[in-house]
């Protein structure tokens, strides 16, 4: 269930050699992380020399010099390769598809040892998460997990068929309806999330707390603006 950053291999034009999963998370996102930026080069990279993971990398692990890994690799050579360009956005973004990629692998195998797919776990997740009566209208679902409403649509009624959710009317409206969770909807989404759980603790093993807490703030940071700019009305956005 917890593979090891080293199980992935695949290809990519970058040099990433991890490959893409199955699963879907309709985050509605580009895949930012393996493409070159075209920033000029700033004058604090080396210019031809590939990188020896020791210096010039832009991010240097000084608690660990002699930690190396492929994007360590890969950044080197496109610097030998692209010395005009700037590439240290890959030292970040890199990385972190790559775990992304681990991290989908994880996720799909606790969520089939409980026979659901991610887009399922995406759902049944955002009702458990409500509290009591694990309810919320289909506009709600939309935006909790990033999907169209055809599709919204076509999984509430799968999901319904699997006897996960159900159907009710909406007191406050009419003519709505409201999404909520059956028992054996909340049974698999609490067994299939302390699942993951398990195996995220287990990738994040090299990290100690401190470690951990500091990564998510940083994270944070990218992250805020991005889920802001969703969140704003269409006219707000640039």
């Amino acid at each position: 269930m917890g593979r090891r950053p080293g199980d992935v291999k695949g290809g990519h034009a970058l040099g990433d050699r991890s490959e893409p999963t199955d699963v879907r998370h309709d985050t509605g996102q580009p895949d930012t992380g393996h493409h070159d930026t075209g920033h000029p080069d700033t004058g604090h990279h080396d210019t031809g020399h590939p990188d020896t993971g020791h210096h010039d990398t832009g991010y240097p692990d000084r608690a660990h010099p002699e930690l190396r890994d492929e994007v360590d690799e890969l950044v080197g050579r496109w610097r030998a390769e692209r010395p005009d360009l700037d590439v240290a956005p890959l030292q970040v973004l890199s990385r972190v598809s790559r775990l992304a990629r681990h991290l989908d692998r994880a996720r799909t195998a606790a969520f089939a040892a409980h026979g659901l797919q991610a887009w399922e776990f995406d759902v049944l997740s955002a009702l458990r998460r409500q509290g009591p009566p694990y309810q919320l209208s289909p506009g709600a679902l939309l935006r909790a997990t990033l999907v169209t409403s055809g599709t919204m649509t076509n999984r509430i009624d799968r999901l319904a068929d699997a006897g996960l959710v159900s159907r009710r009317p909406d007191p406050g409206d009419k003519r709505g309806v409201l999404v909520a969770l059956t028992a054996r909807g909340r049974a698999a989404a609490d067994a299939a999330l302390a699942d993951l759980l398990a195996s995220e603790r287990e990738l994040l093993t090299g990290l100690d707390a401190a470690q951990q807490s500091q990564l998510a703030a940083l994270l944070r940071v990218l992250l805020a603006p991005f889920d802001a700019a969703h969140q704003a009305p269409d006219g707000a956005r640039g």
